[in-house]
């Protein structure tokens, strides 16, 4: 089978990683990659929003199935160009239609569906840019803190969480007036749930669906949960108080729910779902939904994934997951982003990177890099690479993620030194 990953992170890289494994892949082709894919298939120059170039590269390169990274082209209807043209309909894609993809595309529209299939949540409201006074008097009715959410896609970045009345109504004003782009025209606001936090990732077929190994990532780019909201700076699979009873109240309140809510309003939905979720007291409540795989969640559960995965993902293509079972193993991975200096705000690019040796059992997921035209790898981005440990241990783990993360040199590195530390 030849298959095309769209994407260009971490993310991409781990699920290449764990595609290249499978016994029935033919060829991989990743578009556009990254340095890191290019030694696990054939990068391909193309955008993941260009749907024509797309469409020019399945047909040239006999592609059987189409895998889809990234949430833009989901949001944008990927899935629905294929349906719609005669020449591609028949070669699957793993990513939902447009209407699934809002899950994510929009807070409000998921926050809505949440209410509607009885999906625990915060309470909330939504309110779009002319409706200033009424929601800077809904902020004053809530206690702090205040949780702000851009509606539409801004990278990662548009949830905000400010500790007093003031800082939430400067935050508002900010976003109806454009610091997110257009993600910002509507803002959702909703109630703060004291709790911790984890990523739980489904893949469903519309009907059946089996939940892949749970994740907690850190967002913050400061020790200690500090400072401005990033992509991700570390995550660690498993989540120790993701036990065994929790996860049954997750699968029973939240997937259950949300895979039957999908039928009953009439989505299709082939692909990855992403449960950001809080636990309040033993219990999950969803803070959101993602229509993909978390970044950079993805690198620390595909090494914990013991299934064939493209098996799985030709399982979902068929509508044949329901009698399909996962296998984990049972070590612990952990992830520790390295970063630009100055992200997630200003930082420079095109610094040289050395030593990205790796031993057999510790990985170097490429995210913002690429080879300049000396051949040389350098940065390209905020987040860089992530530095995965694997072990027995969450102690053992994080000792090889940071032992990577010290090797690896550029100029102006920063990554956070108390990933996992909160779990140990």
């Amino acid at each position: 089978m030849n298959v095309l990953l769209l994407g260009s992170g971490g993310r991409e890289h781990a699920l290449a990683w764990k595609l290249k494994q499978s016994p029935i892949l033919n060829k991989l082709f990743i578009a556009p990659g990254t340095p890191g894919t290019a030694s696990l298939g054939q990068n391909i120059d193309v955008s993941p929003t260009d749907f024509p170039a797309i469409k020019k590269a399945v047909l040239s390169n006999g592609i059987n199935m189409v895998v889809v990274g990234p949430e833009d082209p989901l949001v944008m209807g990927i899935h629905d160009f294929f349906i719609g043209d005669s020449e591609l309909s028949q070669i699957p894609v793993i990513g939902p239609t447009r209407s699934g993809a809002m899950l994510e595309g929009s807070k409000d529209f998921s926050k809505g569906f949440m209410m509607r299939q009885g999906i625990p949540t915060a309470q909330y409201k939504s309110f779009c840019s002319s409706q200033l006074d009424d929601a800077m008097l809904f902020l004053k009715s809530l206690k702090p803190p205040y949780v702000l959410k851009a509606d539409g896609l801004a990278a990662g970045k548009g949830v905000v969480i400010c500790n007093d009345l003031l800082e939430a109504e400067a935050s508002l004003k900010q976003m109806f007036g454009g610091e997110f782009g257009d993600a910002g025209n509507t803002v959702v606001i909703e109630e703060f749930l004291d709790g911790i936090e984890v990523s739980v990732f489904i893949l469903t077929d519309g009907d059946g669906y089996v939940i892949l190994p749970e994740a907690k990532d850190y967002k913050r780019i400061g020790e200690a949960d500090t400072g401005l909201n990033t992509g991700g700076m570390g995550s660690v699979s498993p989540v120790p108080f993701a036990n065994a009873e929790f996860m049954a109240k997750v699968e029973e309140r939240i997937v259950k729910p949300t895979i039957e809510g999908l039928k009953v309003e009439d989505i299709p939905y082939k692909g990855f779902i992403f449960a950001g979720l809080m636990n309040v007291n033993g219990n999950p409540y969803v803070i959101e939904y993602n229509a993909r795989m978390g970044d950079p969640e993805t690198q620390v559960v595909m090494p914990r994934l013991k299934t064939d995965l493209l098996e799985l993902l030709i399982k979902t293509a068929q509508g044949k997951l329901s009698e399909t079972q996962v296998e984990f193993n049972t070590e612990t991975v952990s992830a520790v982003i390295l970063v630009s200096g100055g992200y997630p705000g200003k930082y420079q690019k095109n610094k040289p990177i050395s030593d990205t040796a790796q031993t057999s059992n510790d990985l170097i997921f490429h995210a913002g890099t690429k080879v300049n035209s000396n051949n040389q790898l350098v940065t390209s981005g905020g987040r860089v690479m992530a530095c995965v440990g694997i072990s027995n241990s969450l102690t053992a783990a994080l000792e090889k993620s940071y032992d990577l993360a010290r090797k690896v040199d550029f100029e102006g590195k920063y990554y956070r030194k108390d990933i996992g530390k909160d779990l140990l």
